[in-house]
């Protein structure tokens, strides 16, 4: 467990719901269900004086009226019942209030601009710290904690901090689909207290977590946060989406969260500087989570491809070296062993491996990858799957039976990432066997831990990032213990 100040917050005993409803339409109905649903192991206490009970659970009319101690609220009442009910929870004892609460800064009104000081001011006051407004609050499947009832309850290692709360949705949900779980996430919103800084700081002391994912729109401080950035990217990597790069984004940003959003090229150059990693989208944003989850460091960017043909493999080639990596052709070694061994296409094949011209079909890219993943002359594997085995056409086989020519034994020696087409994403309805089989691999290559992406494009773009990362890094350490020894 983490020393850090923010430790105890994000280990309430119990949760006080201000706003619980019973009406399901409403968002107090939402954070107690989602509380029950997700296992919250303290206790939970709906606030709300129109009602007796809510979901099973006593409702209270006040927080000062529930009997325990609380240490955590959540609060979806209007924004000028805000203050009120800080004062309410400060002779309560509460430690940390989330506010979901909206309409105060973000809308640019002047009375809603006021109303926020005045809350932090009497948050302040009672020594509560608060956790937005204008946010979903903490996901924190280990302890239970929640704020949509399907939320994934798999733990893993990789933490979340997102000024949006729609972005931890979509970034947890769709990052489960390919094996990249969660020990936290949170959205901060406002972040009128505690901000990004504090929660960076926090999660790079988090043993649970080995993986950084941010999503900001604007800093309220910068030069703190590339302090903290520059200090924790030696040992977790922090891959961040920039929200609000153009113009429209920027006056976006301004209505979402209150937020400056800045100049995309002075990001762009602090954060290299900070050894963080740039991610231009949601998408590119978890294929980096997938990369640093499921592979070792990367210290190198020749890349062999293989499994595609004809114009796949041409475009395969076309996105790797635009991504950065060297898809260095086979040496005259190489292909003199292929030779030897009687392999017809000895003089013909390349790279990417276009399988497509072999005579002899027993011999597979499998075959071929097992030869090329002892040797020094790449550096990681990228191996295009999908559809049937060679000679079983459309008919349907095990994925383990499928996996055997790829023989992942021998050349996962190497750094090894997969390319899934995205057509298969259910299996309920689909007649084609092979469309069936690809949905199946997306469920076994994360088991197996091999990375998968719908195109060779984004794999490719994903390592090459992750290249630059360890060797950022790797030159940083360097440094050091040069300055420590000249010192």
């Amino acid at each position: 467990m983490s020393s850090h100040p923010l430790e105890e917050l994000f280990h309430p005993q119990s949760i006080a719901v201000v706003g619980a409803s019973p009406t399901p339409e409403s968002q107090g109905y939402s954070y107690t269900d989602a509380l029950i649903k997700a296992g919250f192991r303290g206790a939970i206490y709906p606030v709300n004086p129109k009602y007796q009970e809510i979901l099973g659970l006593k409702a209270y009319a006040k927080v000062s009226d529930i009997p325990g101690p609380v240490d955590y609220v959540i609060s979806s009442v209007p924004a000028p019942q805000v203050p009120a009910m800080i004062e309410d929870c400060g002779g309560k004892g509460v430690k940390v209030i989330h506010l979901y609460t909206a309409r105060f800064s973000e809308t640019g009104r002047k009375e809603a601009i006021e109303l926020e000081r005045e809350v932090l001011r009497l948050a302040r006051k009672h020594g509560i710290r608060l956790i937005g407004p204008n946010c979903m609050g903490l996901y924190y499947p280990k302890q239970g904690i929640a704020f949509w009832a399907n939320a994934v309850q798999t733990t893993g290692p990789v933490g979340l901090i997102s000024q949006s709360g729609q972005m931890v949705g979509e970034i947890t949900g769709t990052a489960a689909l390919r094996g990249v779980y969660f020990s936290k996430a949170i959205s901060y919103g406002n972040a009128i207290d505690l901000n990004e800084c504090d929660y960076l700081e926090y999660l790079s002391q988090d043993p649970d977590t080995e993986i950084i994912l941010m999503y900001v729109e604007g800093l309220r401080n910068g030069r703190k946060f590339f302090d903290i950035l520059r200090r924790t990217t030696p040992h977790k990597p922090v891959i961040i989406l920039k929200g609000g790069r153009g113009r429209a984004g920027a006056r976006a940003t301004a209505s979402h969260t209150a937020s400056l959003a800045g100049s995309t090229q002075m990001w762009k150059t602090a954060l290299a500087q900070a050894g963080g990693v740039s991610a231009d989208s949601v998408a590119e944003l978890i294929d980096l989570a997938v990369a640093f989850r499921f592979l070792p460091p990367l210290v190198g960017k020749r890349v062999a491809v293989g499994g595609g043909a004809g114009g796949a493999s041409v475009v395969a080639a076309d996105e790797c070296e635009e991504a950065g990596l060297d898809v260095a052709p086979l040496s005259d070694e190489f292909r003199e062993d292929l030779k030897r061994r009687g392999i017809s296409i000895w003089d013909w094949i390349g790279n990417p491996a276009d399988m497509s011209i072999r005579e002899d079909r027993a011999f597979s890219i499998g075959d071929l990858f097992a030869l090329l993943a002892p040797r020094p002359d790449y550096d990681l594997l990228i191996l295009q799957m999908g559809g049937g085995p060679p000679g079983r056409g459309r008919w349907y086989v095990s994925v383990d039976d499928y996996l055997k020519q790829y023989k992942l034994d021998e050349i996962r020696i190497k750094p090894l990432l997969a390319v899934l087409a995205d057509q298969a994403v259910n299996s309920d309805n689909y007649d084609d066997e092979s469309m069936k089989l690809v949905y199946e691999l997306r469920k076994r290559l994360p088991q197996l831990g091999i990375p998968f992406y719908p195109t060779v494009g984004r794999a490719a773009k994903a390592a090459s990032k992750m290249v630059d990362y360890y060797q950022r890094r790797n030159g940083v350490a360097i440094h050091k213990s040069l300055s420590t020894a000249i010192a």
